[in-house]
Order: C-alpha cells, then sequence, then structure tokens
C-alpha cells in the first residue's frame, strides 16, 4: 500500500505535457489568421519530429521532419493544433513547441521554407507564408513599446 502511494506522489510529480492547442484549434476552425497569431503567440503547437531528443538528453530539441516537394525540393513547415491531427503516415513522433520556438525555427530555417501548413489533413487546413509568421511572431515588435501616459512630439 505504502509502495502504491509512494508511486502516485512520484508520478504526480511529474509535469504533464499536452500535445494540443485550444487556441489554435479555434482559430483554425474560425479561419482567421489574426487568432491563428495570437494563438501561435500564447500557446502551444505542436510539429512532427524525424528523430526525437535522445533518451540520455530529453530536453534536447529533436529534429523537426519538414514535407520536400520531389519537383524542386522545395520544403513545407508542418504544424499541428493537435497531435491526433497529424496524419499517420508522417513519421511518429511529435513536439509541443511554442511561439518563441517558432520565430526561432523560421528566423533559421524560413528562406528554404515555401510555406507552413496548418492540420494540414483537416479538420480546418490553413496555409501561411513563413515571412508573414515571422514578422506577427516577432515577440520584440522591432521596436520599443509605447508608454501610454507620454504623448508624443
Amino acid at each position: 500500500m505504502a509502495a502504491a502511494l509512494w508511486q502516485n506522489a512520484v508520478m504526480a510529480k511529474k509535469p504533464s505535457v499536452s500535445f494540443r492547442s485550444d487556441l489554435l484549434a479555434e482559430a483554425l476552425e474560425k479561419q482567421d489568421m489574426a487568432q491563428v497569431a495570437l494563438a501561435l503567440r500564447n500557446d502551444r503547437l505542436v510539429v512532427p519530429l524525424a528523430k526525437p531528443a535522445p533518451r540520455d538528453k530529453p530536453t534536447a530539441p529533436g529534429e523537426v521532419w519538414m514535407y520536400r516537394r520531389p519537383e524542386d525540393g522545395r520544403l513545407a513547415l508542418l504544424v499541428f493544433s493537435d497531435a491526433k491531427n497529424k496524419p499517420e503516415a508522417l513519421p511518429p513522433f511529435v513536439a509541443a513547441q511554442d511561439g518563441a520556438w517558432l520565430h526561432e525555427f523560421l528566423r533559421v530555417h524560413g528562406d528554404e521554407i515555401e510555406t507552413v501548413f496548418f492540420d494540414i489533413a483537416g479538420p480546418h487546413p490553413m496555409q501561411a507564408d513563413p515571412a508573414e509568421l515571422l514578422r506577427v511572431l516577432d515577440l520584440d515588435g522591432g521596436s520599443p513599446p509605447i508608454d501610454p501616459g507620454v504623448v508624443a512630439p
């Protein structure tokens, strides 16, 4: 009995990772790009992995899987609102990421990526230009915030 209680206590301390974003799912259902951007900035997203992080380094990032078009080799990044929306034909591994991660990924690899597909197999697919996503995810905004108490000359 004591062992079962101890095991439950240990298991309860493990942080659970959700592989779903209700905010992103709702934005995709409405087909509202402004809401998609807000969801990406404030919640998580799911990306498929070609290879997961090594077992001895669980916090290391896995290798993101991208679709390569056979005709010209152009890449598409696939993003999902829920791991359940990932087609079974893709690699079985996924990672839960956030908007800061997506911003950095697009900053580094954006020139190679032609498009970003959201929930490509449904239920509410959308497509976005990587440069536009990079712009809306620019968490610094490129300029200092405006103090509402200060009037510009």
